[in-house]
């Protein structure tokens, strides 16, 4: 673990327990981020800053859903920033964050947004100077920030898939199209869900009904409320557009199989009385008077094909292959 105290506007880093000990006796500012579990973690939750033992469960318990308890001594948030994107799913990371009246103990195993902030506040301790509300809300701020990238991604996927639906639905690509698009919809499911989530811990914290927040402050955390709402709207309205390309790729799908089934149904159509008439004198009949003439075989080929051009013919017609018109008008 490694603690940020700020005493008399100058900022120290530590990793010394004891020191920590005194820090929090003396009621300095300080802020501690945890790493990973640990015997001085552990003395430090428990024992100094006196956490209840399911806070202290849930911050080491990395599988918690977002949400927000409001006990008597600290505010207690769970929150999840994006690691990290790729193809079948968001890679997500629990965020734990315990708001004091003068101190902040987060649980950022991945350094997500700790690592941006703890630089910052090395460089200038203005956020901590104004108070633990304000260093909360940069930690907030900063794990919204990662997900902006993630939905620009998503526009210039959903713009491939739309240009891939059209290229390749009812080809033997089409499968793989079909993967990515379910596949997507289920990233943006993922991503609403946990917007959803995080913006209704959002709007508490900025309510002004948290003791630990300051009326100051509410401006601060309206805005990454605000934040999280556009991303949920972006969600919605990309989860939209890939269902309308899903219902356009099995339409296309649909529509080229189609033109398969016509043209295999024109070829049985054509082959059908092709091959009565063949089977008609493939008979083993002795007296067949057409089979003695001397013009017969050229004449029965000329009836196949006679008969193959009137079913084509009558099928353009009737407007089912090659675009004929004059379906519409009969119809």
């Amino acid at each position: 673990m490694q603690a940020r105290i700020l005493e008399d506007n100058k900022l120290r880093t530590t990793t010394d327990l004891a020191e920590i000990r005194t820090a929090f006796a003396a009621g300095l500012r300080i802020w501690v981020d945890l790493e990973r579990k640990s015997a001085d973690a552990d003395t430090l939750l428990a024992d100094v800053v006196k956490l209840h033992p399911l806070t202290i469960e849930d911050i080491w318990h990395d599988r918690s859903r977002p949400k927000i308890d409001d006990f008597d001594e600290y505010l207690y948030v769970i929150i999840h920033g994006i690691g990290a994107a790729n193809h079948d799913k968001l890679q997500t990371v629990e965020i734990d964050v315990v708001i004091g009246p003068n101190w902040l103990i987060t649980h950022d195993p991945a350094g997500l947004v700790s690592d941006d902030v703890g630089t910052e506040l090395d460089h200038s301790p203005r956020v901590m100077a104004r108070g633990i509300a304000w260093l909360a809300h940069a930690l907030l701020d900063r794990a919204v920030d990662r997900y902006l990238p993630v939905v620009d991604e998503f526009d210039a996927d959903i713009d491939q898939l739309e240009n891939d639906v059209l290229d390749y639905a009812g080809t033997p690509r089409g499968r793989t199209v079909m993967l990515r698009i379910l596949a997507f919809k289920r990233r943006l499911q993922e991503l609403r869900r946990m917007s959803i989530h995080q913006r209704e811990i959002l709007l508490r914290l900025s309510r002004g009904e948290i003791d630990e927040i300051p009326t100051e402050a509410l401006p601060f955390y309206r805005d990454v409320y605000d934040h999280f709402q556009r991303i949920n709207d972006i969600a919605e309205s990309h989860r939209d557009l890939v269902t309308s390309a899903l219902d356009a790729f099995l339409s296309v799908q649909s529509n080229r199989m189609n033109e398969v089934m016509k043209t295999l149904t024109l070829t049985s159509t054509v082959m059908l009385p092709l091959t009565f008439i063949a089977g008609v004198y493939g008979m083993n009949f002795e007296h067949m008077p057409e089979l003695k003439w001397l013009w017969g075989y050229p004449a029965v080929l000329g009836v196949m094909l006679a008969v193959a051009t009137g079913i084509v013919l009558w099928f353009r017609h009737r407007g089912w292959v090659g675009g004929g018109g004059a379906a519409h008008k009969n119809e």
